[in-house]
């Protein structure tokens, strides 16, 4: 998956370092205010441009616009129930990003997820677009 970098190169190590701040269950990992987050990086984060390079994902077919969000861990880390949300393509923009924009844990996400999975249609992947295009507006507007 293509990505903006917006952490420090040395990002993994500082991982370990920090995995007691972790605010999710794992194999999920956040910190509000993680450190190894670059200033221009929080710019980056917070308008969603960090993810502009994830278009060229889409059009290689490795991705669609709306569904759940790409994980960097596989179905050997999650339990029977939370692999429904493997069946569908990974995406740009979901359910839990118009909901909770990372507000929300893991297993919320994931449910979230799973609810995209089992209703998807076009009118829900138009809604979906049309509110991701709307919270970064206000973000760009927020700067």
């Amino acid at each position: 998956m293509y990505k903006i970098r917006s952490i420090v190169s040395n990002a993994e190590e500082l991982k370990r370092e920090l995995a007691h701040l972790n605010e999710l269950g794992r194999p999920d990992f956040k910190i509000t205010h993680d450190p190894r987050v670059t200033s221009v990086g929080h710019v980056l984060r917070k308008t969603s441009l960090d993810e502009l390079p994830q278009i060229w994902n889409i059009v290689r077919g490795e991705m669609f616009l709306v569904g759940p969000r790409p994980t960097s861990f596989g179905a050997n880390t999650s339990t029977q129930w939370q692999t429904e949300r493997l069946d569908v393509a990974p995406d740009l923009s979901g359910l839990w990003q118009i909901t909770g924009r990372g507000i929300t844990g893991s297993v919320d996400q994931l449910r979230l997820d799973i609810a995209y999975a089992e209703r998807r249609c076009l009118w829900l992947d138009t809604e979906i677009l049309v509110r991701t295009i709307m919270a970064d507006i206000s973000a760009l507007g927020a700067n």
